[in-house]
Formats: C-alpha cells, sequence, structure tokens
C-alpha cells in the first residue's frame, strides 16, 4: 500500500494543504487545496474537511504522518521535531512571539490528534533554518539577561528559505555556493543572506512584524514609536498589537488595500506611495544584506509578489542598479521559473517558485522515520 503524508500550512486565514506520496528521494505530489479558517475554533471542521478530501484523492493510500508549518520554534527547538504533550506545552509559550500564525498551527495540530490520534505529527519551524546564523546577527542592544531569556532574533520563511536553498543548488551550482539574497516576497515578506546556502543574515528578528514593509505588518519600526502610541495616543497593548500586525503595511501606508496586485492596477497617490516604500525597503535592506555577506553574487525573487509581479521586480532592479542588477525584459515578463538578469549584468537574478509544503512533506517524513519526539537544541 502506498504511504502518504500530508502537509499542512495555517495561516492567519486559511489552511494550505498538499498530499504526497512517500518513497524515493524525493516526495511525490499528490495534489493541493486549501480551506478558509476563521479562529481556532474552526479548526476541526477544516481538519475534518482536508483528511476526507486526503482519503478521496487517493483512496487506495495509506497516511502515515502529517507535518505542520510552525512559525517560531524559539530558542529551542532548531530542528523538525514529532509533536506530544510537553512540545505542545513549550510551542504554546511562544505564541504572543508569532499571534497570527502560532495559535492557528497548534490548533490545527491538536484538532489532527483529535481527529486521528494515531497519526505521528511533526512541527517543522520557520526559525530553524536561521540557527547558523552567526552571534553578533542574533543580538538586539539590550542587557545580556534578556538575550539569555530569549529576546533574540530569530528570522523566519526559513521552510521557503530552505526549500530555495536546494532549488538553487540543482539549478545554478555555482551561484548558490556563493554570496546569494533570496527575496521572499509575499503577504509576509523577508530576505535573507546565504553563503553556500546557510542563513548568515536576514530582515525579520524577534518575530514575524520586522524587516519589510508587508500587506498589513509594519515592518522595521523604531520602537519609540510604540512607546510614543502608549503614552501620548492612549492605545493599549492590545490595540498597539492590532494596528502593527493587521492595520499598518501596505494596508495601513495606502488607506486602499494590501494587496500588491491592487495598489499597482490603482491610480491613487497613496497606493503609488505604498508601491514605493515596499521597493525602497527591499532595495535598502539588499544592501545591507550585501554588507553583511561582503559582496553578493546573486538574488533569487520568490513568493507570491516575488514570484508573480515583473513590475516590482524591475523596480527593484532599478534602485539596484549600483549593485550591478540588470533585468532582461523579455524574461522578466516571461513569469515563472527562470534565470531574468541581462546579458553583461554583475549579478545573477532567479525567479523560483517557492513550496513549503513540499518541504515540510520532506521534513515530517525524515522526521516520522526516527519515531520519537525530537529534544530541544539549545541554540548556539
Amino acid at each position: 500500500m502506498v504511504e502518504l503524508v500530508l502537509a499542512l500550512n495555517a495561516g492567519s486565514s486559511n489552511l494550505k494543504c498538499a498530499l504526497f506520496e512517500a518513497g524515493g528521494e524525493e516526495p511525490t505530489e499528490v495534489g493541493r487545496t486549501k480551506v478558509d479558517i476563521h479562529g481556532p475554533m474552526a479548526d476541526a471542521a477544516a481538519v475534518a474537511e482536508l483528511l476526507a478530501w486526503a482519503q478521496a484523492l487517493h483512496p487506495s493510500g495509506r497516511l502515515v504522518a502529517v507535518g505542520h508549518r510552525v512559525v517560531h520554534g524559539g530558542a529551542s527547538f532548531q530542528e523538525p521535531t514529532l509533536v506530544d504533550e510537553p512540545v505542545l506545552a513549550m510551542l504554546d509559550e511562544l505564541s504572543p512571539l508569532a499571534p497570527l500564525h502560532q495559535p492557528q498551527s497548534l490548533a490545527t495540530i491538536r484538532a489532527v490528534t483529535t481527529a486521528r490520534p494515531d497519526l505521528p505529527q511533526a512541527a517543522c519551524f520557520d526559525t530553524a533554518f536561521h540557527r547558523t546564523l552567526p552571534a553578533v546577527a542574533t543580538r538586539f542592544g539590550l542587557p545580556r539577561g534578556f538575550h539569555d531569556a530569549g529576546v533574540r532574533r530569530y528570522g523566519f520563511h526559513g521552510l521557503s528559505y530552505e526549500h530555495i536553498a536546494e532549488r538553487l543548488r540543482m539549478l545554478d551550482p555555482a551561484m548558490a555556493a556563493g554570496r546569494v539574497i533570496v527575496a521572499h516576497l509575499g503577504s509576509g515578506a523577508s530576505l535573507c543572506a546565504m553563503i553556500n546556502g546557510r542563513s548568515i543574515d536576514t530582515t525579520m528578528g524577534f518575530s514575524p512584524l520586522d524587516g519589510l514593509v508587508m500587506n498589513t505588518r509594519c515592518g522595521e519600526l523604531d520602537p519609540g514609536v510604540v512607546i510614543y502610541l502608549q503614552n501620548h495616543q492612549g492605545l493599549t497593548i492590545a490595540e498597539v498589537q492590532d494596528l502593527l500586525y493587521r492595520r499598518s503595511g501596505l494596508l495601513g501606508v495606502s488607506g486602499i488595500s494590501g494587496d500588491m496586485r491592487e495598489l499597482l492596477s490603482s491610480s491613487a497617490a497613496n497606493a503609488r506611495e505604498a508601491v514605493d516604500l515596499f521597493v525602497f525597503r527591499v532595495a535598502r535592506n539588499v544592501g545591507a544584506l550585501a554588507a553583511s555577506l561582503g559582496g553578493i553574487d546573486g538574488i533569487v525573487f520568490t513568493a507570491g509578489i516575488g514570484e508573480n509581479s515583473p513590475a516590482i521586480r524591475a523596480l527593484i532592479a532599478e534602485r539596484l542598479s549600483w549593485l550591478g542588477l540588470s533585468l532582461d525584459d523579455a524574461a522578466n515578463q516571461r513569469g515563472g521559473q527562470g534565470r531574468i538578469d541581462s546579458v553583461g549584468g554583475r549579478l545573477a537574478a532567479w525567479v523560483i517558485p517557492t513550496d513549503e509544503e513540499r518541504m515540510i512533506a520532506k521534513q515530517t517524513l525524515a522526521t516520522a522515520a526516527r519515531g520519537r519526539p525530537g529534544k530541544p537544541r539549545a541554540a548556539q
């Protein structure tokens, strides 16, 4: 009987799902779907729907494991792990650091446990890929005791970055071995600086709020603004959290939408200002990461905006012409996976679709094969 693994990727408003056959070096995709969710209480129905979908999609297969994207592993979880109650309790404690995603992921895990308590489940962490960050890249300028208590830079979108690092080694081994910046530009957005496929710096830090402007998240922000909002605007902690996570970013600046497609099609000045801010922040942070790398050999665009918006790629390249980034117009407009830099440019440029669900499936199969929950490892 064919063995199957289910990869679940819980976002703040939907639950993406992919079914894979196990066996061989790479899991084989069977199909994908997603369902809308409206808070953790809806997850039981959503999970039941997805389990039924998986069974109907491959009636002769046997589901042997379920893997989950878990945004925050903190300093303790440096690799995928099978989930048990002690692991869940530790992950619950990290929910304040990723309030849009962590509670949904954990609710989904619990819903699968209720529906199928026989199935091994693996937590696959977005933070784990960044375990290779040098110590200096993990620190804030705060007293040491806070760092020791876990107030440090972690980095996110690690499942996406790990997939891109693997794909780049296949597509362009010479570039993959060098100094590369990967631009994960979607509703959540970040950059990762890699040397030989290992993360050495990234734009997100303690939480998924940091770094680039996103669809509804503010990105990097002077902490004095938060003090001002509370002391002089009278906002509560809950109101500040709602403002920074749900009402800022492209949506807040434009006052129109957090969807880049809508902003690019709009003639409103505020829409253009939001687009310009997004591009400015990406370009500025590419420059900063190039300094961390000591130079740059190439850039990869991925995720919803990075893969599907030639206009945004072109605007970013225009701002990075000083680094030697020049795009071939025809290649950039073509879409799909491929190399898009122009002949004579100093930097290689690729568009590579990300696949977090495939990475979840691979990590889950490897983790389930170990047969027991992993022990948390302290960060280096």
